[in-house]
C-alpha cells in the first residue's frame, strides 16, 4: 500500500488498537482525536495496547480535532470510530480533507454509512462491520481483549462493486484482523446489530460484564426476546439474512433463531468474564452513550413501518431513565427488565 495515506478519526479503544496495527505493518496513518489528555499521552508516550499476550507500545502521529483545519494533506482512507451520535459532524470535519476518490469507512455499530453516504457520497462511502473487544479507561492505553487472529472485519460498498479503493481498505484492515468482503454490506451490518441489540442495553443497565448479564435469572429471555424483535425488523425492511463473524450460509436459519445464534457468537467468541459493552463504558465515564443506534433504532424503524417493537421500547426508556440521572446502572435493574418483558409478552 505504497504511498496511500490513512486517516483514523476517532482513536478511543478500537480505532486506536486497530490504528495501531496499520502503523505497525508499515502503514502511513495519522491519528485524529477529540480527547485532549489522550492526545498527549499518546505524544509523549505512544500508544499502549495491553494484548492477550503481550503488550505493544507504538509510537504514532496524532492531532487534536482542533488542530484538523492546520493540516493540508489528503488522505485516500478514513477510518471513522467515534460515536454514533458523531459521526455526521465529524464526517463534515474531515469532508475538506478528502480528495475526488478518497473513502471514509465507519468503523462502528450501528447504521451509520447512509449519514456518512449522505456527507460525502456513496461513492467514497464503504461500510464495515467488526468484531472486536476492547476498552480504555486510560489516556494512551487500550486493553485489547481479543488477538487481531481473532479479531473480524467485513466491508463492502453500497452498491456491492468490487473498487480498488475496497481492495485497499480491506488490505489495511487485514493487518488488525482477518477481513472479508461483503457484496451487500447493508445486511451484513444489520447482521451485527441483531447481535448488538440484546447485549448492549441490558448488560448495561445492569452494570455487568455481558456474560455475568446473561446468567442473571430471567434475562435471556428478556435479551431473546429483544433479538427477534430486531429479526423481525429486519425481515420486514426487507434485509437479508447473511453470515457474518465467520460463518457461512449452512449457518444461517431461515428463522429469527439466527438472531439468538449470532447473540451465542458474540458470548463464544468476542466476550470475556470482564468484557463490558461500549454503553457501560460511556456510562462508567459519564458520557452519553448510543441508545439511538440499539433498541432505539429498533424502536425507530418499527414506528416508521407503523408497527412496534415493545420489548426494544421497554429497555430503550429504563436506559434512557439511566442518562436522565432518574436511575443507576445496577443489577436490581433485572427486576425492571423482567417485569418490563412480562408486561408485553
Amino acid at each position: 500500500m505504497e504511498n496511500v495515506k490513512i486517516a483514523v478519526v476517532g482513536t478511543g479503544a478500537n480505532g486506536a488498537s486497530l490504528g495501531a496495527d496499520m502503523v505497525r505493518a508499515g502503514l502511513d496513518v495519522t491519528f485524529i482525536e477529540q480527547w485532549p489528555a489522550h492526545v498527549e499521552a499518546m505524544r509523549a508516550h505512544g500508544l499502549t495496547v495491553h494484548l492477550p499476550a503481550e503488550t505493544q507500545v507504538t509510537p504514532v502521529t496524532v492531532y487534536h480535532f482542533c488542530q484538523v483545519a492546520e493540516l493540508r494533506d489528503r488522505f485516500d482512507i478514513v477510518f471513522i470510530s467515534v460515536k454514533t451520535y458523531d459521526t455526521r459532524w465529524v464526517t463534515e470535519l474531515i469532508k475538506p480533507l478528502l480528495h475526488e476518490t478518497s473513502v471514509v469507512v465507519g468503523l462502528q455499530n450501528g447504521m451509520t454509512i447512509d449519514d456518512v453516504a449522505d456527507i460525502v457520497g456513496e461513492q467514497r462511502t464503504i461500510g464495515a462491520v467488526l468484531g472486536i473487544a476492547a476498552n480504555m479507561f486510560n489516556p494512551g492505553v487500550v486493553v485489547r481483549q481479543v488477538a487481531p487472529s481473532g479479531t473480524w472485519f467485513t466491508v463492502g460498498t453500497l452498491d456491492g462493486a468490487r473498487t480498488p479503493a475496497l481492495e485497499s481498505v480491506a488490505e489495511a484492515l487485514g493487518h488488525a484482523g482477518v477481513t472479508e468482503v461483503s457484496d451487500d454490506i447493508r445486511s451484513s451490518k444489520w447482521m451485527k446489530l441483531l447481535a448488538n441489540i440484546p447485549e448492549m442495553l441490558p448488560s448495561a443497565i445492569l452494570n455487568v460484564p455481558l456474560l455475568t448479564a446473561v446468567g442473571i435469572e430471567g434475562m435471556r429471555p428478556v435479551m431473546d426476546a429483544a433479538s427477534r424483535e430486531a429479526y423481525r425488523t429486519a425481515i420486514d425492511l426487507g434485509i437479508t439474512m447473511v453470515p457474518i463473524f465467520g460463518k457461512t450460509a449452512a449457518d444461517v436459519p431461515d428463522s429469527d433463531q439466527y438472531a439468538l445464534d449470532l447473540l451465542d457468537a458474540v458470548l463464544e467468541h468476542y466476550s470475556l468474564p470482564d468484557t463490558r459493552v461500549a454503553v457501560l463504558q460511556d456510562w462508567d465515564k459519564g458520557r452519553r452513550a448510543e441508545l439511538d443506534a440499539f433498541s432505539g433504532y429498533i424502536v425507530a424503524q418499527q414506528d416508521k413501518l407503523g408497527t412496534s417493537a415493545p420489548v426494544n421500547e421497554a429497555i430503550l426508556r429504563i436506559a434512557e431513565r439511566i442518562e436522565q440521572g432518574e436511575l443507576l446502572p445496577d443489577p436490581s435493574n433485572a427486576r425492571l427488565l423482567v417485569e418490563a418483558y412480562a408486561a408485553v409478552r
